[in-house]
């Protein structure tokens, strides 16, 4: 089995918690991943916190790698133009490599041009600083991570665990994704296009929260449950659920079902030999032409086209 090599970028001023990430979750997929660490110029580099960090490599494993991630910076660190340095050391990635920014590493892919007319990504508090600078960018600050093909983009911090686990499902299926998120002991499945900024993640004190009705749904997505079988689960009028559901979760009732069933239904799509009919009333959708609408609008392809793509694999 080929090892994918994945080379991070850490630049001056990096967040020392964002930087641990790819290591972190690519680390724990069965040893499908080899996460590199390098700097610009093979020097030791100051982080935000209170400490430097000395990689192993210098700017030469760029030129070498399947994948780059580029580790955030604080935004202090954030130059009008891109310094020297760091272009020749993003002159050095192949033109087939993937690339992949979390949070502000977005800005580092937009002042080398890489990301000029593409959709893109960033923290949701420096989206009009991003605009103001490069408004060739197709910026999308309402998400937590953008997909766009070779080059992804996500938000603040823990959006970065979902796009590394995101590489993941998309390289060897949700089993292997599933099971590194248990290992990191964090949430398998966010979906790209859900909401960086959630108004109130935590009830308020003596507020009942959705959390229980979230898992009861779960248990139940092959039933045709509605926002009134959702409110009446969690003992609120229809206003009230659906106005904590969006608070706690920042994407409606409807919404987060229809993710949470495409999901069921890809990893069925995986591991089983059920008919696209059989699966999506498994998963709660009406007909087969509905799994393959919602399907297609999450990843832009066919229930046919993505189980040939992991039975090819397999």
């Amino acid at each position: 089995m080929r090892r994918e090599r994945v080379v991070v970028l850490a630049l001056d001023g990096v967040y020392p918690f964002e930087l641990g990430i790819p290591s972190r979750i690519l680390g724990a997929a069965d040893g499908r991943y080899e996460v590199l660490t390098c700097t610009v110029d093979g020097q030791p580099v100051r982080t935000e916190a209170d400490f430097t960090v000395t990689a192993e490599h210098g700017p030469a494993i760029l030129a070498t790698a399947d994948t780059v991630v580029i580790a955030p910076v604080a935004p202090s660190h954030l130059p009008d133009e891109l310094p020297d340095e760091v272009a020749d050391a993003l002159a050095l990635i192949r033109p087939e490599a993937r690339i992949v920014s979390i949070c502000t590493g977005a800005f580092v892919l937009a002042a080398a041009g890489l990301l000029d007319g593409r959709r893109a990504t960033t923290h949701w508090q420096l989206a009009g600083l991003f605009r103001r600078r490069y408004p060739h960018v197709r910026l999308d600050p309402d998400v937590l991570f953008v997909d766009d093909g070779r080059i992804l983009t996500s938000a603040g911090a823990a959006s970065g665990v979902d796009v590394c686990l995101h590489l993941v499902r998309e390289d060897h299926g949700s089993h292997l994704a599933n099971t590194v998120a248990r290992r990191c002991v964090v949430p398998p499945f966010r979906d790209g296009g859900q909401a960086q900024y959630i108004e109130q993640p935590v009830p308020e004190q003596g507020a009942a929260s959705t959390a229980a009705t979230r898992a009861w749904a779960l248990e139940r997505l092959g039933e045709p449950l509605t926002l009134a079988d959702l409110a009446a689960h969690a003992r609120m009028s229809l206003r009230t659920f659906a106005r904590r559901f969006q608070g706690e979760v920042g994407v409606s009732p409807g919404r987060w079902l229809i993710q949470q069933r495409v999901a069921r239904a890809r990893h069925l799509l995986e591991t089983s030999d059920l008919t696209v009919d059989q699966i999506a009333g498994h998963v709660g959708f009406a007909t087969g032409a509905s799994l393959r609408q919602h399907l297609h609008a999450a990843i832009g392809v066919s229930p046919q086209a993505y189980r040939r793509t992991f039975q090819t694999a397999r």
